[in-house]
């Protein structure tokens, strides 16, 4: 059985003192609580050992602290400006038509005077239309499932921006 050597960012996540460490997650996750777990979980021997403790630290997160987490994140077609992150994982949204983009506000608008904050779904690899019909579907939820919902999309976000963090040279 061969080991598979630690990826560098891996390397430097475990090795950063405190404050730098705490930036370096927010740019993942808005959570407090969810930064302070993975800050108390380090070192990671592996990257899977990062992720079982980014799905763990979700996984006990109150209302509270995915409020705090969905704090972090801009509606669907509005990126906050000046951040690739937001940008790279909206582009579905980046060449949909005006009146796509339109109905995304309104939807978006409805869906945040339902539930109280910004409609949330991990939008890698997403078209326009597809963000669109998620919307159109989750708008009837229940608060009780929407919050489940957004716990596993923000678990999935976390992930990706996790794996973007650690496969840094």
């Amino acid at each position: 059985m061969t080991s598979t050597p630690t990826p560098p960012g891996l390397t430097r996540l475990n090795a950063l003192e405190e404050q730098a460490a705490i930036a370096a997650l927010h740019e993942a996750c808005a959570s407090t609580a969810w930064i302070r777990r993975l800050l108390a979980a380090r070192p990671y021997a592996t990257v899977d050992h990062l992720y079982a403790a980014s799905d763990a630290a979700m996984a006990e997160l109150t209302t509270a602290d995915l409020q705090e987490a969905m704090a972090g994140h801009p509606p669907i077609g509005r990126p906050k400006p000046g951040d690739p992150a937001s940008a790279r994982e909206q582009r579905g949204m980046a060449g949909a038509s005006d009146e796509l983009k339109a109905e995304m506000l309104e939807l978006n608008l409805a869906y945040q005077d339902r539930f109280g904050h910004v409609f949330l779904i991990c939008a890698t690899g997403l078209t326009g239309e597809q963000m669109r019909d998620a919307v159109k579907e989750r708008i009837g939820n229940s608060p009780d499932q929407e919050r489940e919902i957004v716990r596993t999309e923000l678990g999935r976000i976390n992930r990706i921006r996790l794996a973007r963090l650690v496969e840094e040279d």
